[in-house]
């Protein structure tokens, strides 16, 4: 109907199906079938035809001629504000523990970003019990942990494994701040080994790995942070997992497809 009124308002104005058809860069009888339609769809008579090339407009041609202008404007300023929406972004924060952070999320976030053009992402590094909180807080859309942490309202989805190692160079112990996921497992490697050795709390693993890249200090990290390193593999219980969290609660179509996405292709590269 949008089509016909276009035509219609072009032959009104111009007084003429050839001249139209030029503006309109369609066909005079294609002007001509389409201004027929719309008699035949309102049955009326819009124009009443003098000769081969004179027009004259009915009085019910004024009027639809009025409303039309109305119609037509009012669709393009909504066909404005419907684009307009569409090419707004839509706001994705994303929180990840340090390892994740460092060593995973620089391959999975470009895929992201590609595969969600609308989607602005935010990334935030923090340690896995600040990811939790933090969604708990709904101050992120996500995370990523590597910790087995549990909350109420909140669904914890296993993505890959992580394997980590011991790097011995001497006191003393560089270990992360109680929050941290490697902590969970530093304490538990010192209690069993009834390890009392002096301890240096860094609460960064990057800067970790740099100080044992200086030959300073001990410490168990990740595998994956270990390049170059002179390490020893741990046991089983040291065969770590991450995992992606986020609200049971708070549901957005493009935000469930991002997870979606990411859960899959954390699975399928690492």
């Amino acid at each position: 109907m949008l089509k016909l009124l276009e035509t219609f308002k072009t032959v009104y104005e111009t007084k003429s199906f050839s001249k139209a058809s030029k503006i309109l860069f369609v066909s005079q009888p294609t002007v001509s079938g389409q201004i027929m339609q719309l008699e035949t769809d309102l049955n009326i008579k819009l124009f009443i035809r003098n000769g081969r090339q004179k027009i004259v407009a009915t009085p019910q041609a004024d009027i639809l001629y009025k409303r039309a202008i109305d119609l037509i404007d009012d669709w393009e300023d909504l066909r404005q504000e419907i684009r307009h929406d569409a090419d707004k972004k839509i706001t994705c924060d994303i929180g990840a523990s340090h390892t994740f952070a460092i060593y995973l999320l620089p391959i999975l976030l470009p895929k992201l970003y590609k595969k969600f053009p609308n989607i602005h992402f935010t990334i935030k590094m923090m340690n896995s019990m600040e990811v939790l909180e933090s969604i708990e807080a709904d101050n992120l859309d996500f995370g990523f942990i590597e910790k087995p942490l549990a909350a109420s309202n909140i669904r914890r989805t296993s993505l890959c494994d992580d394997q980590l190692v011991l790097v011995n160079n001497g006191n003393p112990w560089l270990v992360r701040e109680p929050a941290s996921g490697v902590y969970y497992y530093t304490k538990q490697y010192l209690a069993e080994n009834n390890i009392t050795e002096p301890k240096m709390e860094v609460k960064n693993n990057e800067m970790i790995v740099r100080l044992l890249n200086q030959n300073f200090g001990t410490s168990i990290i990740s595998k994956r942070a270990a390049e170059g390193l002179d390490y020893q593999t741990l046991n089983y219980k040291y065969e770590r997992k991450f995992y992606l969290m986020r609200s049971e609660s708070h549901h957005f179509d493009d935000i469930d497809e991002c997870i979606n996405y990411t859960i899959k292709m954390c699975r399928n590269l690492f």
